[in-house]
């Protein structure tokens, strides 16, 4: 895995929001923020030099063509079938480490675009200012990010965005489809220490340790980790100061990181070792 640094600066210059991000994950809180400036980008990647880059959809969205899903859901055979393909003007776009494609397209001035998941099945349009897609050259499980073209990304027509802002307004929910399972797992044990708080004083440190460290084992975002985790510690009797609360987010969020790359490296040795073993 290489360091990024470069194009995340050259794409900062581009104007783009900059994220730098681990295993699809920001690094930083970054809701509502302005675009990272050169600088800052050179010191996230200093601290983080495997770090991967993603884009905000601020000024732009995406349209995201994701390949056939495990609920059989083909994002390309819905756009083959889309009544109003003519309306995809050509644009810059990307391929997806797990296949899929990506079309980047400016947000008009004259009509606001609404994010839609779920606008097509498989496909979904990230649009919001707060949302953000990984981009070239990226990796993600061993597979990179790769630009399709090198086209400006352009303005679609009001039509187009009219049809993503359009939805359904049914509902399939249904109460008596849920059961309760009274059996309590580690993911329902955290839920509830968000509420109840981090316990006695002697054991705040470790608890808010292992309550961060759940959430980003679970892929949790670090933003929200970090939103959620604070409201743990808001709940607490006698609280962490946010001093000692940043040090142990800080000190967890690395620990993670150095996980999924020992993790990284396993996966690609045994990938290697399998594929020496197939060619004898």
């Amino acid at each position: 895995m290489k360091n990024l640094v470069n194009y995340a600066i050259k794409y900062a210059e581009k104007g783009m929001y900059v994220l730098p991000m681990v295993n699809k994950q920001p690094l930083i809180k970054f809701a509502d923020q302005p675009a990272l400036t050169v600088d800052e980008i050179k010191r996230i990647w200093k601290r983080y030099p495997y770090a991967q880059i993603a884009f905000r959809t601020v000024d732009f969205f995406v349209i995201d063509i994701d390949t056939e899903t495990a609920h059989g859901k083909n994002g390309f055979k819905s756009i083959d079938e889309f009544e109003h393909k003519e309306l995809l003007a050509d644009t810059l776009a990307q391929q997806t480490a797990s296949g899929g494609k990506q079309l980047f397209y400016l947000k008009r001035n004259d009509i606001d675009i609404q994010q839609n998941i779920g606008w097509l099945p498989g496909v979904d349009v990230k649009a919001h200012i707060n949302n953000y897609v990984l981009v070239a050259p990226s990796e993600h499980k061993n597979k990179q990010y790769q630009w399709l073209n090198h086209n400006p990304i352009v303005t679609p027509s009001r039509e187009l965005i009219k049809l993503i802002n359009k939805r359904e307004t049914k509902s399939n929910y249904n109460p008596s489809q849920y059961t309760v399972n009274e059996e309590k797992t580690a993911t329902s044990e955290l839920f509830e220490q968000i509420i109840k708080g981090l316990g006695e004083t002697g054991g705040r440190n470790n608890a808010l340790a292992s309550f961060i460290g759940g959430l980003l084992f679970r892929n949790v975002d670090v933003e929200t980790a970090y939103k959620l985790a604070k409201l743990a510690n808001e709940n607490t009797e006698k609280n962490l100061s946010i001093k000692e609360f940043d040090r142990t987010f800080d000190s967890m969020v690395k620990k993670e990181i150095r996980r999924r790359e020992v993790a990284n490296g396993i996966s690609r040795k045994v990938e290697k070792d399998a594929a020496r073993k197939e060619s004898r």
